[in-house]
């Protein structure tokens, strides 16, 4: 059952989200080669309960962390440890808060120092993937013109490997609803849209071929041929004529462009996109 929210539920939400990006704020001013992903996810989760919320992702179907951190390959659900990151790592960093009944939900990669242009590009062309999806949650179009429009850029424009196996989702009172918003699909396919519906979109998408495998941990995705994977995510309620975004990363690019140990994402295809959603 697709759950349709209130504008008062819709502020709620927007509240968690923005905590979510405030801690991944503060992982984007620490994170450095040679920090850990446990020194992270202990940063993350202090900022979360200092605010008075929860993690939403610890203790969820047994997660043992604040933070999903999935370096290089991993694609997602990756559990933080203690091994430094390295020069040339690409990290991305998932949040969930639990707060005033409701969850928020956002995602970032991180390029740390000498990343490959290429794996740089596959950043970028995510990234703006998101965008070109959150273009499409408006009033009347169907999930279908979301995942369409990320399919396209990404796997028929870039050639990049599109996940399949996992999907954004509607987020609420559960952290993930109905409906599933898959990053791949068919034009007019799918659930309708209508003010009201909050929904996770979340390219997660390989520099090479789209298949994926779960490690031994249970939990980690990584692709299958072990190349590079990037992640990007946003919250967003469906609007009469534009997205409502919740979620807010132009604190974690503050962050990035303060941060020497990181690389800015972005591009001229993202900033256009963005501005006609302004």
């Amino acid at each position: 059952m697709i759950y349709f929210k209130t504008q008062e539920e819709i502020e709620l939400i927007r509240q968690s989200c923005l905590l979510v990006c405030k801690a991944l704020t503060e992982v984007a001013t620490m994170i450095r080669p040679g920090i850990t992903g446990t020194e992270l996810d202990q940063a993350a989760e202090q900022l979360i309960r200092d605010h008075g919320a929860k993690p939403g992702f610890k203790g969820y179907n047994g997660f043992p962390a604040t933070l999903c951190i999935s370096k290089n390959e991993c694609v997602v659900h990756g559990i933080p440890a203690d091994e430094p990151f390295k020069d040339g790592d690409v990290v991305s960093v998932d949040c969930g808060v639990y707060m005033n009944d409701f969850y928020g939900d956002a995602a970032f990669t991180f390029a740390l120092g000498d990343v490959d242009e290429k794996v740089m590009e596959l950043l970028r062309v995510t990234k703006t993937s998101l965008y070109k999806g959150i273009e499409k949650a408006v009033s009347g179009k169907r999930i279908g013109d979301i995942s369409f429009a990320v399919q396209e850029y990404c796997e028929r424009k870039h050639r990049y490997g599109v996940v399949r196996e996992l999907v954004g989702h509607g987020i609420g009172r559960n952290l993930h609803e109905a409906p599933e918003v898959p990053n791949y699909g068919k034009r007019g396919s799918g659930p309708k849209l209508r003010e009201g519906l909050v929904i996770a979109i979340e390219p997660m998408v390989n520099l090479g071929r789209r298949e994926v495998k779960q490690s031994a941990d249970g939990w980690t995705i990584i692709t299958r041929d072990h190349l590079p994977s990037a992640h990007y995510e946003h919250t967003v309620a469906v609007g009469q004529n534009k997205a409502d975004i919740l979620s807010d990363h132009k604190p974690i690019e503050a962050a990035i462009a303060a941060n020497p140990n990181v690389n800015e994402v972005s591009s001229k295809d993202e900033r256009a996109v963005i501005s006609g959603l302004n």
